[in-house]
């Protein structure tokens, strides 16, 4: 296990690879109920936005989502996030954490926090709840207050956060009204209460209790290897801190470190079954990470001693895993490339399986051994 911190003054980060065309929309609820990622319209502003089905980041690629947001520079760039997400006793309870939202302001995102009011009863489940809709009026007017807002990204996030509580009970009550619509039973909305009360009656005490719950998250992750993963290196676990105050606890997938060279490679690693590259939905996932590690200023190494060493080179990269040997279609050439091109762009570095992509050559990719 590798130990790492590091901090973040600010995001430098030019997007390139496979962005969308966003389409307009003048609906809201339209937009939504037909893409991920959209240019919203509203009272003579645009909005790109992105939403997520869930508040864990774990479902749904909401990081892709917000990639591909990213590209736009004609206005607000907005994501709508739900504050808790149940589906039932036979399904999950998700609720937003502090390092979510602090992502987020970090990467100059405006966070609307939402709640969910309708649902439909999940055919194949007892007590799941499936098709959940947002309360489309009251992000209408969050919009409408964006539309006049000056400041920056963190001081709305800031806001928003300072609202959790209010936020919260909306969606209490929305769940309550739904289970008496739908029959369904959901986990116990007291014990929901308690939580949201311990979590939001301010703004340090949401912090504090999620990045207990991040930290928890990240030790288990660093401690557990997937069976889908086929990794090289070492698990690592990496804090980062930014300028705002805001820490993120991650855990890194594969570190390799030179002690000789005092090197450190970050590497990001997505993994595919059957196909020659991972999606792109989970490549952008990925990319998230690339922008967090291209812009660290100080990399530091803790020791067993619990001495922090700090690092004089340190290169992240993005590793693509196959299982199967797969032949490469004209597609999947114009994906690689494409990734290649932003990581030049952006000074990270591609790996497919254990080898570097270091170029293209007659529209190939040259493959070269790696070192760290």
């Amino acid at each position: 296990m590798i130990h790492l911190c590091g901090t973040i003054e600010g995001i430098k980060y030019k997007p390139k690879f496979l962005l969308p065309v966003l389409q307009t929309y003048h609906d809201l609820s339209e937009g939504i109920k037909h893409s991920s990622s959209f240019i919203y319209k509203r009272s003579g502003n645009e909005f790109a936005v992105s939403w997520w089905v869930s508040p864990k980041r774990t479902r749904s690629y909401p990081y892709a989502r917000v990639y591909n947001t990213l590209q736009f520079s004609k206005g607000k760039i907005v994501t709508i996030i739900p504050i808790m997400k149940d589906e039932g006793v036979d399904g999950d309870r998700d609720f937003i954490q502090w390092d979510t939202v602090a992502l987020m302001s970090l990467l100059g995102v405006y966070v609307i926090i939402g709640y969910y009011v309708k649902a439909s009863k999940n055919p194949k489940y007892k007590n799941k709840v499936t098709s959940q809709g947002f309360d489309y009026e009251y992000l209408e007017k969050k919009f409408d207050e964006l539309s006049n807002y000056r400041s920056d990204a963190l001081h709305w996030n800031m806001n928003e956060l300072s609202n959790l509580k209010q936020i919260g009970e909306k969606a209490l009550e929305s769940y309550k009204r739904i289970s008496s619509e739908t029959k369904v039973t959901f986990h116990d909305l007291a014990s929901a209460r308690k939580r949201i009360e311990k979590v939001m009656s301010d703004v340090e005490a949401f912090k504090n209790f999620s990045r207990t719950l991040s930290l928890k998250a990240q030790y288990r992750e660093s401690i557990t290897r997937q069976p889908k993963e086929r990794t090289y290196g070492n698990k690592g676990i990496i804090d980062i801190k930014n300028y705002l105050g805001g820490f993120y606890h991650f855990t890194v997938d594969e570190v390799f470190f030179n002690s000789k060279k005092n090197k450190v490679c970050l590497i990001e690693a997505k993994n595919t079954k059957n196909s020659a590259l991972p999606s792109e939905d989970d490549i952008k996932d990925g990319l998230l990470k690339m922008i967090l590690y291209t812009n660290l200023k100080d990399l530091y190494y803790i020791s067993e001693e619990q001495e922090k060493i700090k690092v004089n080179d340190f290169t992240p990269m993005l590793r693509l895993t196959t299982e199967k040997e797969v032949n490469m279609s004209n597609k999947d050439y114009t994906v690689l490339k494409s990734l290649l091109e932003e990581a030049k762009e952006n000074h990270f570095e591609i790996l497919f399986n254990n080898k570097k992509v270091n170029n293209f050559i007659n529209n190939k990719p040259e493959l070269i051994d790696f070192i760290c």
